[in-house]
């Protein structure tokens, strides 16, 4: 070997060693995750085409519960879910029928994501690496059986902003969750706390909701608070995007 291949050898492995060992980027203020929970057809009507205007990334939690199969009105399509993905959105889980998991076994669990997995892969959806826990009820089974899958982020419940140097990534608390009570200045005060490193993980379910009318979003709320997001400068992305933040867990 000549000494001028060495040297460029070593040269381009020096580079790739650079490379990988890069930092992610800093975690900014202002920076807000949007979940959207239970396949509300308002997702496609009225929520992604206000969000795209604006530019903002966003997260909907698909689960095939409730009455999904059959009120078309009500809930999306896979038609509709499909081209969510396709305008950028990423499609998360939320199982198939929107059990607790605290009330099921391993294998249930994991029968359910299954679930929602094949019907995104069956639809030309990447296979999902987040996940919402239905009812916000969490359980260490539930944890281990996402990990093992390869889910990177799930969100659970909670009051309070995501401290990735705490905060388990796979429990991982929302800041704020649309309830019909919910005022204006409970979510600045919310999206005001993404700051120092900590994120603020927003959770909302249809807007409008009929069949859920105790989660519903008024729509002129909603743009208010869309409002808001743009007038504080927010960087405001899906769930998966936190992976350009946060380390890769250790194996």
């Amino acid at each position: 070997m000549s000494h001028c291949f060495r040297l460029f050898v070593f040269s381009h492995l020096l580079l790739l060693s650079l490379w990988a060992a890069e930092p992610a980027p800093k975690i900014p203020d202002g920076l807000v995750v949007l979940t959207f929970d239970d396949s509300v057809a308002s997702h496609a009507t009225f929520v992604a085409p206000l969000l795209k205007k604006h530019g903002f990334g966003a997260t909907f939690y698909i689960t095939e519960g409730f009455e999904f199969v059959q009120d078309k009105e009500h809930y999306l399509t896979w038609a509709q879910i499909k081209q969510l993905n396709a305008d950028g959105f990423e499609i998360g889980n939320h199982t198939r029928a929107h059990k607790g998991v605290n009330t099921q076994k391993a294998a249930e669990i994991d029968a359910d994501l299954v679930h929602i997995e094949k019907r995104c892969t069956e639809n030309g959806i990447p296979v999902p690496t987040t996940f919402s826990y239905p009812g916000y009820a969490t359980s260490p089974v539930a944890t281990e059986v996402l990990r093992a899958r390869g889910y990177r982020f799930a969100r659970a419940g909670g009051a309070r902003v995501f401290d990735p140097a705490v905060d388990d990534p796979l429990t991982l608390p929302q800041a704020f969750d649309s309830k019909p009570a919910s005022t204006l200045e409970q979510f600045k005060v919310a999206i005001a706390s993404a700051r120092d490193g900590k994120i603020a993980v927003i959770t909302f379910h249809g807007v409008p909701d009929i069949r859920h009318p105790w989660v519903n979003t008024d729509p002129v709320k909603f743009e208010a608070y869309v409002a808001e997001l743009k007038r504080s400068g927010c960087t405001v992305i899906a769930m998966r995007d936190l992976a350009r933040y946060l380390p890769s867990p250790k194996k």
